[in-house]
């Protein structure tokens, strides 16, 4: 079987952006996850990390708005990639949301690589009547979320579709009008939250890269790193039957936590989730959920040459504990990118 070269890679964090009114916790209120998201941005570029990916949850204690935040980031960065994963698009107006993502993709100076998806499991029941938004009838809310997707990706093709008013208050250009600001390539930009094997083929249908977390639907019993690296290979496939013409790009996600200070055994030297946890999310999907790696580096290093999904990926995911505040997850990255990456040929 044919793997996919699993050397350099792109390495990126993800933050869930999580905050708690706790005296244990360094990110307190939203104003914290916030400004600490900026801040932790800017020393992962300074570190040499790659891209800045953040979670997008409503009606919890976590990120939500992104395009603000991404905005931010642009504007204090200059090289690393600004990112989601994942926007839940049962709660999107793809419109406004164009509009959005165009703005900030324009001041990061075209550095935005957008997750979307359908969602997953809320904190609220149907959270997304309250933003406004109803399935058609005789659909679901899955396909309202493809339907928002397929909207999204139509315009920002940047082609004109609305008709303009014969007096306008300023001038038009000639022919129907687009969505403005239009920032060249966020099309091929745009990357599916995929918990499936049959999503992800949908995902290359329709030109869009693949993101895979950890929590995937359990189709075969196998571990996650197994079933992650079958789903890349089924996007792959049908990527090449949809016949485009780029190479698209893959990233899975990963806790990955190297314990070389006391206060890295101190968090995280009893962390006992050495194994795939499998489980019921809703009361059809049985889904696997995947383990953490926490060890020393070198112990790190023999783990995760054996994550198939990682080698077949072309980019990784850290997630980050950012309750732990900016200083402790820069010092993480910077483990992982000096004592670990190096020897899996990642960098």
């Amino acid at each position: 079987m044919a793997y996919v070269d699993g050397s350099v890679k792109s390495i990126g964090f993800l933050s869930f952006g999580h905050w708690t009114p706790s005296p244990y916790s360094k990110t307190r209120t939203g104003a914290d996850a916030l400004l600490q998201s900026i801040e932790l941005a800017v020393a992962a570029e300074e570190l040499g990390v790659d891209g800045a990916y953040f979670r997008v949850h409503h009606f919890a204690r976590q990120l939500a708005s992104p395009f603000p935040l991404l905005a931010a980031i642009g504007a204090r960065t200059s090289r690393i990639e600004i990112g989601t994963g994942v926007i839940d698009m049962r709660y999107e107006n793809p419109l406004y949301m164009a509009e959005t993502a165009g703005a900030a993709d324009l001041i990061s100076g075209g550095r935005l690589q957008l997750g979307i998806s359908r969602g997953s499991p809320e904190q609220v029941i149907d959270g997304w009547r309250y933003f406004g938004f109803q399935p058609a009838e005789g659909s679901d809310e899955q396909e309202m979320a493809r339907r928002h997707t397929e909207v999204l990706l139509e315009v920002l093709k940047g082609e004109g579709f609305a008709e303009p008013n014969p007096r306008p208050m300023f001038a038009n250009p000639p022919g129907p009008l687009r969505l403005e600001p239009y920032s060249e390539g966020l099309r091929d930009r745009i990357w599916w939250g995929a918990g499936s094997d049959r999503t992800a083929r949908w995902a290359a249908e329709k030109g869009m890269n693949l993101q895979s977390s950890t929590l995937k639907d359990d189709e075969t019993g196998e571990p996650l790193h197994v079933q992650q690296r079958k789903q890349i290979e089924a996007f792959r496939a049908a990527w090449i039957e949809a016949g485009h013409q780029r190479e698209p790009r893959v990233s899975v996600s990963r806790s990955i936590l190297p314990l070389v200070t006391d206060e890295d055994r101190a968090y995280f030297g009893d962390d006992h989730n050495d194994e795939d946890q499998v489980g019921w999310i809703d009361d059809k999907t049985r889904a696997v959920f995947g383990r953490s790696y926490t060890a020393e580096p070198d112990v790190l290093v023999d783990l995760l040459a054996g994550d198939e999904a990682i080698a077949a990926a072309d980019t990784l995911l850290l997630t980050v504990p950012n309750q732990l505040g900016v200083d402790y997850n820069a010092h993480v990255l910077e483990t992982i990118l000096k004592d670990v990456a190096p020897a899996l040929g990642w960098r």
